[in-house]
């Protein structure tokens, strides 16, 4: 929009935008308790898409894989930037099918399951410059996990980093439906120990005073990691980033710069050891000059923002 062009959003109606909102439903899916099918939404919304495509340049879905049937047969163009995880199995005959589909990565690593899909760029995630800034005020006091409780972020992990460290942890994430059984098994007796601290969800204006009182953000992550928008979060605040060397993770940081990158608990506590060897000043600026290409701006914490095309 700041280059002149007319931009359209299709999304949930409190969805925070300068564009033109095209509501599909009046809330963000995930925090709405009436929604039982949310593929219901999705469908009404490239339905609304597919009656005014003609009326647009070019269309960009986050939608995944969903929109290609369709609008592969439209003579609009359209781009597709995929997010989620793409080392499973049953995405390569969708992609073996849809080969010619444009598509971007949001990292290098994530193109890896799919070196026949039609990659054009990989662009990484951005925040806008002011969301998130270091509170200076703040003592560095604790280790911080912020995100999602699943079985591949392994917060148990970090259960067990902060222990051998010897420093607290807070924990400030969401659980979503389909973690809540693996959080009553396998993380919920954990929360008891007294080193732990369960904040739960948190939401933007609460996360740099969380990421700035933290001496570091663990992300002892089991998987490739596509991005990781946490690792951002917790930069642009200035504390420092101790992840387990998968996915995205050697894109996103600067070892012995912004964090380090590390193979296990050992590793990971001895990095905690090194943190006086980091300057918080520099890893903010260190995120904040990526190249222009390679960024983006993105609405954190929203998940809505993987429910739309515009």
């Amino acid at each position: 929009m700041d280059l002149g062009h007319d931009v359209t959003l299709f999304a949930s109606g409190d969805s925070i935008t300068s564009a033109k909102l095209d509501a599909c439903w009046p809330r963000a899916l995930r925090l709405d308790p009436t929604i039982r099918d949310a593929l219901a939404p999705h469908m009404l919304m490239m339905e609304k898409v597919r009656k005014v495509a003609h009326e647009f340049d070019v269309l960009h879905f986050h939608l995944d894989y969903m929109p290609f049937p369709l609008f592969t047969t439209m003579d609009t163009p359209f781009v597709t930037t995929l997010h989620g995880r793409l080392d499973l199995p049953e995405l390569q005959p969708v992609f073996d099918a849809c080969s010619n589909v444009p598509v971007v990565s949001i990292s290098d690593s994530q193109r890896q399951p799919l070196p026949q899909a039609n990659w054009l760029n990989t662009i990484y995630h951005g925040l806008p410059e002011q969301l998130l800034t270091p509170q200076a005020h703040k003592k560095p006091e604790y280790l911080a996990f912020l995100g999602r409780i699943c079985p591949e972020k392994r917060v148990d992990t970090a259960i067990r980093i902060a222990a051998q460290s010897g420093l607290p942890l807070k924990i400030a994430a969401k659980v979503d439906k389909v973690d809540q059984e693996y959080f009553k098994r396998e993380i919920e007796p954990l929360l008891s120990m007294a080193h732990v601290e369960f904040v739960g969800e948190i939401n933007e204006a609460q996360k740099p005073e969380f990421l700035s009182s933290a001496k570091a953000l663990l992300f002892p992550i089991d998987w490739s990691e596509s991005f990781g928008l946490v690792m951002i979060e917790s930069m642009a605040c200035g504390t420092p980033v101790i992840a387990f060397n998968r996915g995205s993770v050697p894109e996103v940081i600067d070892h012995g710069v912004t964090g380090y990158i590390v193979e296990d608990v050992q590793g990971a506590v001895a990095a905690l050891q090194r943190l006086d060897e980091l300057s918080r000043t520099e890893m903010r600026g260190r995120r904040l000059n990526l190249p222009l290409e390679k960024m983006r701006d993105w609405r954190i914490g929203s998940r809505v923002c993987r429910h739309h095309a515009g």
